[in-house]
């Protein structure tokens, strides 16, 4: 009979990297609620366009930062 591998242990970037993605929604959130006065008094359409960016914008830093989770290094 072969033994089966033992797990490897659990790594800590795991949960660091939740953390570090919680607080890049809440810090992108609170800048974008805080340009919203300002924003408000663009044209509707120009406030749609900004609001899509914003929305799409802040996923661009996680690729690294998942790779890092996974694999320990920054760039591939």
């Amino acid at each position: 009979m072969s033994q089966l591998p033992a797990d490897p242990p659990p790594s800590w970037r795991k949960p660091a990297g939740i953390f570090l993605i919680l607080t890049l929604i809440a810090v992108w959130a609170v800048i974008v609620v805080a340009l919203s006065a300002w924003v408000g008094a663009w044209p509707i359409l120009v406030q749609a366009v900004f609001y899509l960016v914003a929305g799409i914008i802040w996923v661009l830093p996680l690729k690294p930062l998942l790779r890092w989770m996974e694999l320990g290094k920054w760039r591939g």
